[in-house]
């Protein structure tokens, strides 16, 4: 199976479906266009395979500075999904289940999604409430329960968080803890971004809830809409206007001034290989911009081929070389570049416009 091409049983009648309505309507591609598609395509099946390869026994994934993790595992497992595999079938179909699993068994009582505490345990939490929500609709009958359960219990806990009573330039937004009394963008992404994939699986997420979240994003769009800030007043960053950008985007508000603003200094701007959190980079400039659509698309995608083809290594990986990611180490950097490349394959839910 090709990383684009999705698992039979589930997705060929979809997929057979979409392409006889899509395909009279796209545009027709230059030799050069599909050799560049095959490189891509070639990538990522080098990283898939290194990523099956490091899962452990127990079904979970490392960083190289926690250990076995809740963020990686799911960052791991969104990967092989973004690529067109769902769980139970196909080359890692087994992977794939055995590392949801995994994380299941990890939610404390609360509802918090973490193995390891951290400084900021809510950055895990949200990208594994993510990943669960990604998953819901593509996991088989047993387990389905279980995961539905499990991502209902860690959306509670996101919106308890964000009810925590805060000043007026934080509300709306998290932190690193659930008590937190401030908020910054880079954690609130993956918040935002968990409640509403969960609102499109199905579970209950108040429309207040998002639209607080949508209004803190918009808190931190930097004057005249160039960029977005780590925290309301703060500078830009190509990162943080990436995050900004997808936010906006995947919550349902499309072609924001501040978005548009931001994509247009992102343009000016580019993620650079040495930029301080790359990886967590490629991934949100990757989908925002898709989103978006058009040259913003284009450009992006294309400048993120160019970063991120020639600096996979020889078994299928990518390792950080900026010291803000170093300890996440190559599970890390490997699927948020996997995450980054399949943004146009629409796979993941949250990739579709």
């Amino acid at each position: 199976m090709t990383p684009n091409e999705p698992s039979i049983s589930r997705r060929a009648a979809v997929g057979a479906c979409l392409a006889a309505v899509v395909a009279p309507l796209l545009p027709s591609t230059s030799r050069a266009d599909e050799v560049q598609q095959q490189r891509v395509d070639a990538a990522i099946s080098r990283a898939l395979e290194y990523l099956a390869q490091e899962q452990t026994p127990d079904g979970s994934w490392r960083l190289d500075g926690y250990g076995e993790d809740t963020s990686g595992t799911s960052l791991a497992v969104m990967s092989f999904l973004a690529a067109g595999h769902v769980p139970d079938e196909g080359p890692y179909g087994v992977q794939i289940t055995r590392g949801i699993r995994w994380v299941c068994a990890h939610q404390e009582s609360n509802g918090m999604l973490v193995h390891h505490r951290s400084h900021g345990p809510m950055y895990s939490h949200g990208i594994s409430t993510l990943m669960l929500a990604e998953s819901l609709g593509m996991v088989g009958e047993h387990d389905a329960p279980v995961v539905r359960r499990a991502l209902e219990r860690g959306i509670m806990l996101i919106l308890d968080a964000q009810a925590v009573r805060k000043e007026a330039r934080h509300a709306g937004g998290w932190r690193y803890q659930v008590d937190s009394r401030d908020s910054d963008l880079s954690v609130t992404g993956w918040q935002a971004l968990s409640l509403r994939a969960a609102k499109d699986a199905g579970c209950d997420v108040p429309a207040e809830a998002i639209d607080r979240a949508i209004q803190y994003v918009k808190n931190c769009s930097v004057r005249d809409n160039r960029g977005f800030g780590y925290e309301p007043g703060h500078g830009q960053t190509p990162v943080l206007t990436g995050t900004g950008i997808t936010c906006l985007e995947v919550c349902g508000e499309h072609r924001a001034e501040e978005s548009i603003g931001g994509a247009d200094w992102l343009l000016a701007n580019p993620l650079r290989y040495d930029s301080n959190y790359f990886f967590y980079g490629v991934y949100y400039t990757g989908i925002g911009m898709s989103k978006l659509g058009g040259h913003y698309a284009e450009r992006t995608q294309e400048r993120l081929r160019e970063l991120l083809l020639p600096a996979q290594q020889a078994d299928g990986c990518w390792e950080p070389k900026h010291g803000s990611e170093h300890g996440a180490g190559r599970v890390y950097a490997t699927s948020l570049a996997v995450l980054a490349l399949t943004v146009e394959y629409r796979y993941l839910p949250i990739y579709q416009r």
